[in-house]
């Protein structure tokens, strides 16, 4: 423990118990995050206007940078196995909210994957990352309100997700193969002229 992440952690998570709608709105959140991506994911691919291949791309580049991310973090926490706040403070001096298991808890797994995500779609589609960034930032949030992380867990978890994106994204043309199977696949094509539509995937 270090002074800061007592008193940050503190000032959040004594935030909770008091209102009852906040605590299961942020519970879920922290809970089911994985879950909600998921249902982001769907959602995008298959409501997106089929011209949108570059927007599609980015979530592929999200899925690959949220998957560096947590190699990442596997690598992190076999060096340093950092426990919980619910398993360093005393009992009664906080609110677990959420049942959670006392594995390594620097950095978030929850948060290097979520800004990994986020990060990865900037400047591809304002609502897609937009609605990313923000679900983002409530589970970063969520994560201290329900007691199962330290904020220098978060902190770090951002700089992860940020480099991990940056990684993926620097080698973004690598991944068009990956995009344009999925397309191909799920019969997402733009409708053009057939030589519009042979044009379109050579720039993938």
């Amino acid at each position: 423990m270090n002074p800061f992440d007592v008193a940050v952690f503190h000032a959040i998570n004594n935030l909770s118990g008091h209102i009852s709608w906040a605590d299961a709105i942020l519970s879920f959140v922290a809970q089911y995050a994985l879950e909600i991506y998921g249902l982001f994911f769907i959602a995008f691919w298959f409501f997106l206007p089929r011209s949108k291949i570059e927007t599609r791309h980015s979530l592929v580049l999200a899925v690959f940078s949220g998957v560096l991310a947590l190699l990442i973090n596997v690598i992190i926490s076999h060096i340093w196995a950092r426990p919980r706040p619910f398993v360093t403070l005393p009992q009664g001096t906080y609110h677990q909210l959420i049942p959670h298991p006392a594995d390594a808890s620097f950095p978030s797994d929850h948060g290097s994957g979520g800004t990994a995500i986020a990060s990865a779609t900037w400047g591809k589609s304002k609502w897609v990352s937009r609605i990313f960034t923000i679900f983002t930032a409530i589970m970063l949030f969520s994560r201290i309100y329900t007691g199962v992380h330290w904020p220098t867990d978060i902190l770090a978890s951002i700089i992860v997700g940020l480099f991990s994106s940056w990684v993926i994204r620097k080698y973004s043309r690598f991944f068009y193969p990956v995009t344009k199977t999925i397309v191909r696949i799920l019969h997402l094509q733009p409708r053009h002229n057939r030589e519009d539509h042979v044009g379109s995937f050579k720039r993938l």
